[in-house]
């Protein structure tokens, strides 16, 4: 059994499943397992040097839950090792002295094209959580993206600086409740809503099963999750998921639009097929992903996706903002992506291992990341975002992930 217990920023709550014989809340943290000293923000270079520093801070139970992907960790591993794959084809003698990445987003404009990700319970990595990747996106005008089981409540978090928010929505068995978060999200001045659609059921993820959640889980949620250790493991995914629908299907569109009038993004999409039903239905934006291979081992890694769609459906670029997230560590992946139609590129993990380091750590990462990209585009020959197209990719070793279609 599962226990999850449902409280919105009044206070107020609701039980949705029938919590365990044995549980924990998720109010106290230890790093008792892990070396208490921290290599210098200085000495990080690189999103890697963030996730080998968080593997070595956090503390295990934490670590787990962000670390840990679906079953055998295929996709996971594939999210970044496929963008390896497609090789960039430089131009030259071009003048590259002064250059522009900003764009729109959803009708927002962005100095560049990233945003961070919805990531849960943001407090595991440092006592700001989800406050300290605020202060560190707001300095850039990077867009945060606040997942429905983040540390704070939305209202404190959009409160806290003024920046670009989006709000992300698991829906509830209960409606209501969802019903409740919209309308909340809209007060908060969000500008989108994000709505989960690949994880009608949690995944399996092994590493976060294993580590007992006993003394080792950080700060409450407003959701005031518990986390259990029973005969399936101790999961903290698991545990959080509870609440999520099942039944959530096409035709609750309708009910979506009812709830809210802020654009809508479907989060997790995998086919090409469904991007196609998603226009069909009117969606403003479609985020190519897989939960970080956190739902269904291998379901298709991010890019993958994204060329599928030049494949098979090349014409739904012109009618609906696509967006891509899973396997993004570098400026190269940023321009790859770009090049091949994503609108920006969301990071999730990296956001949360940078902020281990507090709202400096943010910083610091978007910083790399700008560094990078822009040195990409100027080794690349691009002075502008419309400049990014398909031929400007090398793509012989991936061309047969269409079924055989050519670009």
């Amino acid at each position: 059994m599962i226990g999850y217990i449902a409280k919105d920023d009044s206070g107020s709550s609701s039980k949705i499943l029938t919590p365990p014989d044995e549980s924990v809340e998720l109010t106290t943290v230890t790093h008792k397992d892990k070396p208490k000293g921290r290599r210098p923000l200085q000495s990080i270079i690189s999103t890697h040097d963030f996730e080998e520093a968080a593997s070595e801070n956090l503390s295990a139970k934490a670590w787990a839950f962000f670390s840990s992907a679906a079953t055998d960790c295929i996709t996971k591993r594939a999210n970044e090792a496929y963008f390896d794959r497609i090789w960039l084809r430089p131009r030259i003698m071009k003048d590259v002295k002064e250059i522009r990445y900003d764009t729109k987003m959803l009708g927002v404009s962005i100095p560049m094209p990233l945003f961070a990700s919805p990531t849960a319970m943001a407090k595991l990595t440092h006592q700001d959580g989800e406050l300290a990747i605020a202060k560190g996106c707001s300095k850039f005008g990077i867009p945060q993206t606040i997942s429905t089981n983040a540390s704070f409540p939305m209202a404190e978090i959009t409160s806290f600086v003024d920046n670009t928010f989006f709000f992300q929505l698991y829906v509830n068995k209960d409606r209501t409740a969802s019903e409740k978060l919209l309308r909340q999200a809209e007060a908060c001045g969000m500008r989108a809503v994000f709505v989960t659609v690949d994880q009608p059921t949690p995944g399996k993820r092994e590493a976060d099963e294993l580590v007992k959640a006993e003394g080792t889980v950080l700060a409450p949620t407003p959701n005031g999750a518990t986390a259990s250790n029973d005969r399936k493991g101790s999961s903290l995914g698991r545990t959080m998921a509870g609440f999520i629908d099942p039944t959530l299907n096409w035709e609750d569109i309708t009910w979506i639009r009812r709830s809210t009038k802020l654009p809508l993004v479907l989060k997790g999409v995998q086919t090409a097929e469904d991007v196609i039903l998603a226009v069909k239905y009117g969606i403003d934006g479609v985020l190519l992903g897989n939960h970080g291979g956190r739902s269904l081992d291998t379901s298709p890694p991010s890019i993958m996706i994204l060329l599928e769609l030049h494949q098979k459906c090349p014409d739904v670029f012109n009618h609906v903002e696509i967006f891509l997230d899973g396997g993004i560590r570098r400026g190269t992946d940023m321009f790859k992506a770009l090049c091949l139609g994503a609108r920006a590129v969301g990071m999730g993990r990296h956001f949360l291992y940078a902020a281990n380091y507090g709202p400096e750590g943010v910083e610091q990462l978007i910083e790399i990341m700008q560094d990078e990209f822009e040195t990409t585009m100027r080794m690349m020959g691009c002075t502008d975002l419309s400049q990014l197209h398909p031929g400007l990719l090398n793509l012989c070793d991936v061309e047969h992930w269409g079924n055989g279609s050519k670009l």
